[in-house]
């Protein structure tokens, strides 16, 4: 592992502890993605490290970087973004068409073309298979 490359483990006394550092143990995240992700808002955090576990879930072998000021999970020669901002998560980063579902399932979530706000209240009313196949719909060929 390079200078700039770290494990990324969960946050000291988090519930989910073991099962997050067992999802993390080949994440390699780079330093600048993950002084952002330490520096997300504690109100904001449980939905940000909810989507990167599942992200993880489904590819352990992502590589974590910051591209676009925001976490990038790179696997191969796809992307999926990942910011924090004010109203809670937004996803961006599959192919047009590839996450049709999902938007039909929760039209309201789409913001602009390519992207998917989730705010907390949002996000709990959707379940982690769901998410996933956002996850596996912008990643997977």
């Amino acid at each position: 592992m390079s200078a700039t490359m770290r494990p990324s483990w969960p946050a000291v006394g988090s519930a989910d502890g073991l099962e997050r550092a067992q999802v993390r143990h080949n994440e390699q995240v780079d330093e600048a993605a993950q002084s952002y992700i330490d520096g997300i808002d504690p109100a904001h955090r449980p939905l940000f490290d909810r989507v990167h576990r599942l992200i993880l879930t489904a590819h352990p072998e992502a590589v974590v970087v910051l591209s676009y000021q925001i976490p990038t999970y790179k696997v191969g020669r796809r992307r999926l973004y990942v910011g924090a901002w004010k109203h809670g998560v937004s996803v961006y980063g599959w192919p047009q068409g590839r996450a049709a579902d999902f938007i039909a399932r929760h039209p309201s979530l789409k913001t602009s073309k390519g992207t998917i706000r989730l705010r907390p209240e949002d996000a709990a009313g959707i379940e982690d298979d769901e998410l996933l196949g956002l996850v596996r719909a912008a990643l997977e060929a």
